[in-house]
């Protein structure tokens, strides 16, 4: 394997309407990630939210061939009219970490779903009353919920039951689901290719010792950890006493971990866009190579060399 660059060398950011790429054939060594969505909860529109964004949680990466797709909140609608403009036959793997609102509430707005030649494969883990992936988005979109049934999406779609502890091999890129300490079942995922790790980890919550060292193998030496910021200040309330808000428990992990690079995600709807700043200095100023994710915000990781899971 090559040596692993410099964050500043392996990295860069795109602001947002940087988008042209997206979606579209690129280089056989690269690793992008897309932030269509950023927010948790609900949607968040409004005059003191557009540079950030109001969408829900959307992360669109291409690597080693793939296309992968990591939750379906409102982001998913946007992404799929850009697909949808490419005028390609998509093909993608979408990931659920788990089945609140804010993740799937864009799926039955996703455009390509309801094109025939459009190929989807689609993971999740089982909800804690039992119900497959499958069950839950057709639950969704079910009369009065919506008016066209899931049924009614044209595209090839296989549905995938997962569980903390698989091994998803697709070509030369590893997908590792792993469980977050969370009530709502949620998982994580490890994305590997070759000597390049990103790491996707939202919806955890410290334990009653502090981080979860569980979290901390999930994310050992990755490249990028897109890690939940929702609660960024002193809104939140450590149930367990733990003495940790989100963000700090981000860079908690993002230390212990050896982590390359900080992306906070899942930001508060309640937060403006001048909030958001204040929040990205003061978490700056703990960990210097991190960021607040914004919606048209892209990542690239670049490998000298990609060798197929083992």
């Amino acid at each position: 394997m090559a040596n692993i660059a410099s964050p500043s060398d392996a990295l860069f950011t795109a602001q947002p309407g940087d988008l042209a790429q997206s979606g579209t054939a690129f280089p056989a060594q690269a690793f992008r990630l897309t932030f269509w969505g950023v927010r948790g909860n609900i949607p968040a529109p409004g005059a003191d939210t557009v540079r950030y964004g109001g969408n829900t949680a959307c992360v669109e990466v291409q690597v080693g061939g793939q296309q992968l797709i990591f939750d379906g909140g409102t982001g998913l609608r946007v992404l799929g009219r850009h697909l949808m403009a490419q005028e390609q036959p998509v093909a993608a793997h979408l990931f659920f970490t788990h089945t609140q609102w804010d993740r799937i509430q864009g799926f039955p707005f996703f455009a390509p779903a309801f094109a025939p030649a459009t190929r989807l494969d689609i993971y999740g883990a089982q909800a804690l009353n039992g119900a497959s992936i499958k069950q839950r988005l057709t639950e969704q979109m079910l009369r009065p919920n919506f008016f066209k049934p899931l049924q009614t999406m044209a595209a090839a779609m296989t549905f995938h039951n997962i569980a903390a502890g698989d091994a998803i091999a697709l070509g030369d890129v590893l997908v590792e689901p792993w469980s977050l300490n969370r009530h709502t079942s949620a998982l994580g995922y490890r994305v590997s290719w070759g000597d390049r790790v990103l790491v996707y980890a939202t919806d955890t919550d410290p334990t009653q010792t502090g981080v979860d060292p569980n979290l901390l193998m999930l994310a050992s030496g990755a490249d990028v950890l897109i890690f939940d910021g929702t609660y960024a200040d002193a809104a939140y309330s450590d149930p367990n006493g733990a003495g940790l808000v989100p963000w700090h428990l981000g860079i908690e992990v993002a230390q212990a971990s050896q982590v390359k690079r900080l992306v906070l995600f899942h930001h508060n709807p309640c937060h403006s866009d001048d909030q958001l700043d204040q929040i990205e200095r003061q978490v700056q100023a703990s960990f210097a190579q991190a960021s607040l994710a914004r919606e048209g915000m892209t990542l690239e990781l670049v490998s000298e060399s990609v060798e197929s899971p083992s």
